[in-house]
């Protein structure tokens, strides 16, 4: 979303029960289509970054996600990278970014 927003988006990323490391498979498969994610951290989603967001993109967390009413929310269900080998994550990064191209044209539209 970062890159494909070319700056024209705030993008926070966090999840509700992150691993201690970003997947070295995804980051690959991000390096592959330009896009170094080799030296991000996984980070806890809070409230505040819920509250003072447009738009909130859950993958499958539930009930431990904070909701709150007004904000816009979609549940992208994906295939679950961790695991799996490069080919697999590509068509993951792939659907992962026509889902964003649509976001982003709704958002910006």
């Amino acid at each position: 979303m970062r890159e494909l927003g070319q700056g024209r988006v705030e993008v926070l990323s966090a999840g509700s029960a992150p691993k201690d490391s970003i997947n070295p498979i995804a980051v690959e498969a991000m390096a592959e289509v330009g896009i170094d994610i080799a030296n991000n951290t996984p980070k806890i989603l809070t409230p505040e970054a819920v509250q003072a967001s447009d738009a909130v993109i859950t993958m499958g967390c539930g009930d431990a996600c904070p909701f709150y009413p007004g904000k816009r929310y979609e549940d992208w269900v994906l295939e679950d990278p961790a695991g799996q080998g490069i080919e697999s994550v590509r068509v993951i990064r792939d659907d992962i970014k026509g889902r964003v191209e649509k976001l982003l044209s709704e958002l910006l539209g």
